[in-house]
């Protein structure tokens, strides 16, 4: 058997050479007189001779169904029933791919020796005399002159290749974590194999022996292309240092992160350049229009049900990225949500910071809600970018709400001075093949919090109002938010998103509830119509691009809300529903969006929905 082993590997060694020099032989040029910038024949070509009369079209044969008849040994019998084989096949073509891909699969279930010895081909049926023989197990399998350190990364336990059979799969995978790691720690070139093999029945002991080839270390970061963005900040974003070990890791997560800077423009995959054990990393980045400015106009129905006509909201936004080409950010958004309401957002990003591979960035949320009360919301956060994870941040929060106008009241009102600092930690990982029009990838963004709210007491409040009422207490806050973009045909996307946010508090106020409603979360409703607790909207929206930044969509929105409120309890499922469109022109980025909405105080009806559109501007 063991003589047989040996035959079949060095039958398929000569089949292969023999492959090659028929492939080599076939790539042999041929003199042809008739083609140009050749050189001319010693005698001039003869006159073409008449044409011979066609011959008769061979005669078609169609294809015959064929039955399939296995010969084999009693034992081995056994071993095929595991196996579902099509007792009949359509064609002869088909009869030799069923034979073949059951060889494969008995070789990669241990049974190295298996082979179909003879094919009988009759009118309608196929008789196929098979061996399978007996399955080949590790007698053990031991580290050769690897570091323990890079086995254990690899995954490898001796335990796990001893007394075990013998799987071509298992091997191969053992095989390409080592070279992984190996490439990731400086040696790009490592080979890994079998030493010391020994070969008793159907036992097969060995050792694992790697050969790093030459260590090489990273040279310097090249930037080809038309961009403003300095070296010295890829450098650091990237983690790419002179003479650091060579990591393939990298290298290859190199693309990925380049896509998630909204600035720059990736040509192609990073190249390598190995010369005297240096690796050099080319990257083809051009600049793209990423810097933002926003106007966008709604027009909705007048909210005082008194008074006729519509009401204008507004929404700017100036979004300045990639300052003198270091990464760095500033942002700015005011929107204007109803007649007496106002919302500002003021965020800054610094990456690298002093040098390390952390990104600091701080915002700063202002919202007043008509005469009833002002939340303001600074941030600072902390941020880590991973190679494979993903980011990881950290941040501290604090929020406070303080009410405007207060009027003789006798009862506890459902607004009241708090204070919230929380501290928290946040994860996003981002596939997307395009940040502003992607086709296919995933987006997942998500962050936890905690911390102490404490109630203020209002001087213009009775003291009393406050008896019972726990002023310190514990709260928790969470959100998520998860995209998949599925590509539909040529030019169509899918896109289906959930998103949510919670509080848990033993009382909450209706200045602590989260705001939810309009173009940016819940379309079909005016901007923060909901007050909520929590809530969940998950969504599906098709786009059709007619060009690369432009294109046709209709989405559907369903969001399940609670208001959580004493006294004022109560759940609603708002669905929302539209359709529009986005196109490039000579100022920007224009997009017009009708949609209408339903909820327990509203109905789908023409008069309450609702028209957004706006240009946006990048330059």
């Amino acid at each position: 058997m063991t003589t047989r082993f040996l035959l079949c590997f060095w039958g398929l060694l000569l089949l292969a050479g023999l492959a090659g020099l028929r492939a080599a032989r076939a790539q042999t040029p041929t003199l042809d007189p008739n083609a140009p910038n050749q050189p001319g024949l010693a005698t001039p070509p003869l006159p073409p001779a008449a044409s011979p009369a066609p011959a008769p079209a061979p005669r078609r044969v169609l294809a015959r169904p064929r039955m399939l008849l296995f010969d084999a040994e009693a034992a081995d019998r056994t071993v095929l029933r595991r196996y579902k084989v099509r007792a009949t096949v359509p064609d002869s073509l088909s009869a030799l791919r069923e034979v073949r891909e059951l060889v494969l699969a008995l070789q990669g279930a241990a049974y190295l020796t298996a082979s179909a010895d003879e094919m009988r081909w009759s009118r309608d049926t196929v008789r196929v005399r098979l061996y399978v023989g007996q399955p080949f197990r590790w007698a053990y399998l031991r580290n050769g002159n690897l570091g323990d350190g890079l086995l254990t990364r690899a995954g490898f336990r001796e335990k796990l290749f001893r007394q075990t059979p013998f799987l071509p799969a298992d091997w191969a995978k053992l095989q390409e974590r080592i070279l992984v790691e190996a490439e990731n720690q400086g040696f790009p070139f490592a080979t890994v194999g079998l030493d010391s093999i020994q070969l008793t029945d159907q036992d097969i002991a060995g050792r694992v022996v790697l050969k790093r080839g030459p260590a090489v270390v990273f040279d310097s970061l090249q930037i080809v292309g038309n961009t403003k963005t300095k070296k010295r900040f890829l450098t650091k974003y990237l983690q790419i240092f002179p003479n650091q070990p060579f990591s393939q890791q990298r290298v290859a997560a190199a693309a990925q992160q380049l896509r998630q800077l909204p600035y720059l423009r990736l040509r192609a995959e990073p190249e390598i350049r190995f010369a005297k054990g240096t690796a050099r990393v080319y990257l083809l980045l051009d600049d793209r229009a990423s810097n933002q400015f926003d106007a966008i106009v709604g027009i909705l129905p007048n909210a005082d049900a008194n008074k006729t006509g519509v009401q204008f909201t507004g929404d700017v936004t100036i979004n300045l990225r990639n300052i003198k080409g270091g990464g760095k950010q500033v942002g700015l958004q005011w929107r204007k949500t109803d007649a007496l309401s106002q919302l500002l957002d003021i965020q800054y990003v610094h990456p690298n910071f002093l040098g390390s591979p952390l990104e600091v960035s701080g915002t700063f949320n202002l919202y007043k809600q008509t005469n009833d009360f002002t939340t303001i919301r600074p941030r600072l956060q902390v941020t880590y970018p991973t190679i494979r994870a993903g980011r990881i941040s950290f941040f501290a929060e604090q929020r406070g709400s303080f009410i405007d106008v207060l009027q003789d009241t006798t009862v506890l009102p459902q607004n009241l001075d708090s204070q919230y600092n929380s501290y928290g930690l946040g994860y996003a990982f981002n596939s997307l093949d395009d940040l502003f029009f992607p086709h296919r990838g995933t987006l997942v963004s998500s962050q936890g919090a905690v911390g102490t709210k404490n109630i203020t007491r209002n001087s213009q409040l009775l003291p009393e109002l406050y008896n019972g009422l726990q002023l310190r207490s514990t709260q928790y806050t969470f959100g998520l938010r998860a995209e998949r973009y599925f590509p539909v045909k040529r030019a169509g996307v899918l896109m289906l998103r959930l998103r949510g946010e919670g509080l848990v508090n033993p009382r909450l106020f209706t200045n602590d509830l989260l705001r939810l409603g309009g173009l940016n979360s819940l379309r079909g409703f005016n901007e923060n119509q909901f007050y909520t607790s929590s809530y969940a909207v998950a969504t599906a929206e098709f786009r059709q691009f007619i060009g690369e930044d432009s294109y046709v969509f209709a989405f559907a929105d369903q969001a399940y809300l609670r208001h959580d409120i004493v006294a004022d309890r109560y759940a609603d499922q708002p669905t929302g529903t539209g359709a529009g469109l986005s196109f490039r022109t000579p100022a920007g980025l224009f997009q017009f969006v009708y949609s209408v909405g339903r909820s327990r105080d509203q109905a789908f009806e023409i008069r309450t929905s609702k028209i957004h559109f706006g240009l946006t501007s990048r330059f």
